[in-house]
């Protein structure tokens, strides 16, 4: 922890409260005060500290590995221009969210993100952003329940396991029961048991990831929307994996009202799982019931554009008992990191790259499913990620694929046990033609079940 004060400011700042020590003013209790000192490296200088974890980060070896592991985190090309950019001072320094307006620049960086969200998804209205794509769909899900006062969600079990923990955890709380939808043979949402669900008109939501959690292009059909419609349930759509929105069709295309997800491919760092940055868009109705910030902009009274906190949602100091939310920050440089991309790409840029994914899976999927033993789990269409059949526990080959510096993607039997012999992979515009040719032949060594038939 870096401290900067100094032994004689401590202990004019120890005599002022009237203690003796540091040790007589945080008074440790014995059950859980230490026994002896921790073992640890004394204070070093900086260029030995700096030499001492550069030793520290070699160690990790995973960096040169090649990989295929997605699953909610994946691995984008990052111009050089947005470190440049993103990290200059001006905008490394926190707002005050009481004081927003005086930060004119994060505010009008932060409108801009709002409205590269609505291009994208489709939406009417975009917040300042969330914590990440799971908040974002419990934020979502407590929409919809404002919206129509029921207390009960429905959720496809293709949604990202990982974000079906974080809303369960939210409804806990609120009191509010969810019940899942099964996965169809074709690896989407069954919409058949979501119809069926639906005609009970007791749910507030419905929640739908495209491309959902196994890589297939979900969304609630044409008959599953107008279910919802009819029955006053919110249509909610997952967006996992945000470069698929400048392939696929737009979200509200399909009728959904609110939009949620990870926008980390926008540029963000993969970073061991954060920080990340979600985002929440919806239509026009649900203005009133989005949580956190909208940034709008207006004239000052010099006729100068001017930009504001146009919605807070926030229960202290704003909208107390009648807040909506409890968001009471977003991750603003994390988004402004995913705008900075978001310019540098454009539409066209942003289309290749989704392209090139697209390519780049299916020359994946190819040569994979040409492996003995292997072949794709689900015929669903897919964006940059799919599920593969080893027909054999999925963590023993995934294993030795990493004893041969090969990360192979994401076992599938963690989360659903009934998959315990797949395997989920990505390939995105960073994967190589050898890089696949690699893993096609280290799978030829270790998968040893023939195929199916």
């Amino acid at each position: 922890m870096y401290t900067p004060h100094t032994e004689r400011d401590i202990a004019q700042m120890l005599e002022k409260i009237g203690v003796g020590s540091l040790d007589d003013l945080l008074q440790v209790p014995d059950a859980v005060k230490l026994r002896a000192d921790l073992d640890v490296v004394p204070a070093l200088p900086e260029y030995q500290l700096a030499r001492r974890l550069s030793r520290i980060a070699a160690k990790n070896t995973a960096v040169d590995a090649i990989s295929f592991l997605g699953a909610g985190a994946y691995r984008h090309y990052a111009p050089p221009a947005i470190g440049a950019l993103a990290m200059r001072g001006e905008f490394r320094t926190a707002y005050t969210p009481y004081q927003a307006e005086v930060s004119q620049g994060y505010l009008q960086a932060i409108y801009e993100w709002q409205t590269y969200i609505c291009l994208l998804t489709g939406m009417d209205i975009a917040n300042a952003s969330v914590y990440d794509g799971a908040t974002a769909l419990a934020e979502g899900a407590i929409m919809a329940l404002n919206a129509n006062g029921r207390k009960k969600v429905l959720v496809s079990r293709a949604v990202d396991p990982n974000y079906r923990a974080v809303l369960k955890t939210y409804c806990d709380g609120l009191d509010v029961a969810i019940d899942e939808v099964p996965v169809a043979a074709d690896g989407s949402t069954d919409q058949a048991a979501l119809r069926a669900a639906l005609a009970s008109g007791e749910y507030a939501a419905v929640a739908v990831q495209t491309p959902n959690f196994f890589g297939v292009v979900d969304a609630l059909s044409a008959e599953s929307a107008e279910a919802a419609k009819a029955s006053g349930t919110v249509p909610i759509a997952v967006v996992s994996e945000a470069l698929s929105l400048a392939a696929l069709a737009t979200p509200a295309s399909w009728g959904a009202q609110i939009v949620v997800g990870e926008a980390q491919s926008f540029g963000v760092a993969q970073a061991y799982g954060g920080p990340y940055v979600g985002f929440i868009a919806s239509t026009d109705e649900h203005m009133r019931r989005i949580p956190g910030r909208l940034v709008g902009k207006s004239l000052d009274n010099r006729g100068q554009i001017a930009y504001v906190l146009t919605l807070q949602a926030r229960e202290q100091h704003i909208r107390r008992e009648r807040a909506t939310s409890n968001i009471c920050t977003n991750q603003a440089h994390c988004a402004l990191i995913a705008t900075i991309y978001l310019a540098l790409m454009g539409k066209t840029g942003l289309r290749d790259v989704a392209g090139l994914n697209l390519e780049r899976s299916r020359e994946l999927a190819t040569a994979v499913s040409s492996v003995p033993g292997c072949d794709l789990r689900f015929d669903g269409p897919f964006f940059n990620e799919f599920v593969v059949n080893v027909h054999q526990p999925a963590e023993d080959v995934l294993a030795q694929l990493q004893a041969r510096n090969i990360l192979g993607g994401v076992a599938l039997g963690r989360f659903y046990p009934e998959y315990a012999d797949s395997i989920l992979m990505n390939a995105t515009e960073l994967t190589t033609t050898s890089d696949i040719a690699a893993l096609a032949a280290a799978l030829e060594e270790v998968v040893n079940v023939p195929a199916r038939v």
